[in-house]
């Protein structure tokens, strides 16, 4: 694995790493905006190759058959990972921009742990289940359920999070006996040409199972949707952009997968400890700049306390100050690029338009000249009718609403057109009753953590369609075919 500073990653296509055909393209820290080296650019006959190379490999090797084999690969990727991970964890920060602290969890060692799940299950996996033997229409007849891989996989994804994202895709899609091509957003390339590397150079995956392609251009991208040679597409982005690989893969019917958006509600009942509850609502809305998808944004308070709200959200939000993320003790680092930096002050410059005022925040930080950061934010003074309360933002923005009791938090809570994630504080028997009624796909009650790779992870709505992660995750790569047998 080549040092950081010396970095100009590949393409990795029939087992082997090779240039782009669009030459490369730049790949920035968003902390020091200083270009930290260079990516494959990949060109649309890149792409082609690539889905060729996985089309060959799925329908002429016994990879799809061989689940022993498949459960070793998967474990030595693992354990590459785990013996490159201080490497992994220095070009993570430095791409990313992601805070040292959450390497630790989500954004690597997580991710790396994650892949044994993957494995397991294909270890123990029930492939064939038997129905036995009945006479449907009279005929005597024994009924197995076979569980198999789908094909090729196109696999899409986004920045805030690549490696969770990269391999919550890559692990179950191979272990369930898929071949992939994965093109990561040309924001954090080497999250994933890394994982080419590894591949090629510390694993037994043979040639054309894994493909990795970067570019610049995202239309090399939409190939996957389109080709009539990719079996399934799974999708990790914003709605928009999901909408447009849905309509994509209409054309040839192909199976779509997609994690999409979220404005995901804090409920804090009236009964909650709520000097607590807004701590963590401010802790969770600032970390890693606010870019996650299930991070939750609106904080639904009761109407009776909403100063008091207010002011203890803007208390912990303020002293989360954008920092290195080098840094052990940054949660707020930046965000991953000026473009995005400049979307998230168009909502903050669109709040006081609509009448709210900031607790915290509003804008870039004054001591800060280079990097692409915001100040953690709190938007008081809106009603969920807003723009900045009804649009995902992905930044560190939080927007407090006032609710006037349970039965109004959960109809402000599901007036949204997303549907991924939610939190309530309160007694244990009303927050309960409170989550069970909320429209989305994970609840944290009191604190409780839903992130695990055992637990499916996915949305209601206009979140998305289908589930990552889990059981449920790792069925979505199969197909279910019924052998019926005449009995003599």
């Amino acid at each position: 694995m080549a040092l950081l500073a010396d970095r100009e990653s590949k393409l990795l296509i029939n087992g082997t790493l090779v240039d782009g055909g669009a030459g490369g393209f730049a790949t920035i820290n968003p902390a020091t905006e200083e270009t930290l080296g260079t990516a494959a650019d990949a060109d649309a006959a890149d792409m082609d190759r690539a889905i060729e190379a996985a089309r060959r490999a799925f329908d002429d090797t016994d990879w799809s058959t061989d689940a022993g084999f498949r459960v070793r690969c998967v474990r030595q990727l693992r354990d590459a990972m785990r013996d490159h991970v201080e490497d992994l964890r220095e070009l993570t920060i430095a791409e990313v921009g992601a805070p040292v602290m959450l390497t630790a969890g989500a954004q690597l060692e997580g991710p790396i742990d994650d892949l044994s799940f993957a494995a397991d299950t294909a270890e123990s996996y029930p492939w064939r289940t038997d129905l036995g033997q009945a006479t449907p229409q009279g005929i005597p007849t024994r009924r197995t359920i076979a569980r198999e891989a789908i094909g090729v996989v196109g696999a899409i994804t986004p920045w805030n999070f690549p490696h969770q994202i990269n391999l919550a895709k890559l692990g179950p899609a191979l272990a369930a006996g898929n071949t992939i091509v994965l093109k990561p957003a040309p924001d954090t390339p080497w999250a994933a040409a890394v994982l080419g590397e590894l591949i090629a150079e510390h694993t037994d995956i043979p040639p054309g199972v894994v493909n990795i392609i970067t570019s610049s251009d995202h239309a090399v991208g939409a190939m996957l949707a389109k080709d009539p040679r990719v079996d399934m597409v799974s999708f990790t982005g914003s709605t928009a952009t999901g909408r447009s690989v849905m309509i994509d893969g209409a054309g040839t019917i192909k199976k779509v997968f997609l994690e999409l958006g979220g404005k995901s509600a804090f409920l804090v009942l009236d009964d909650a400890d709520l000097s607590g509850a807004c701590a963590m609502a401010g802790f969770t809305a600032a970390m890693h700049a606010g870019q996650g998808c299930a991070i939750t944004t609106r904080l639904v308070v009761p109407r009776a306390r909403y100063d008091d709200a207010v002011a203890a959200v803007a208390t912990t939000m303020g002293s989360l100050k954008p920092g290195d993320p080098t840094n052990k003790g940054t949660i707020c680092g930046p965000v991953i690029s000026a473009r995005q930096r400049d979307r998230v002050q168009s909502y903050l410059d669109l709040a006081i338009e609509e009448g709210g005022s900031f607790a915290c925040g509003g804008g870039r930080p004054a001591d800060r000249d280079t990097g692409y950061f915001i100040e953690p934010t709190v938007i008081a003074g809106l009603d969920n009718s807003a723009r900045v309360a009804r649009e995902e933002i992905f930044g560190p923005v939080l927007t407090v609403i006032a609710h006037d009791g349970d039965d109004d938090a959960v109809a402000i809570a599901n007036d949204s057109p997303y549907g991924l994630s939610g939190t309530v504080f309160g007694s244990p028997e009303r927050a309960a009753a409170v989550a069970a009624r909320m429209r989305v796909g994970t609840v944290n009650v009191n604190g409780g953590v839903w992130y695990s790779a055992d637990a499916p992870f996915g949305g209601y709505k206009q979140s998305g369609v289908g589930r990552e992660m889990g059981l449920a995750g790792f069925e979505e790569y199969l197909e279910t075919k019924v052998i019926a047998t005449a009995v003599n």
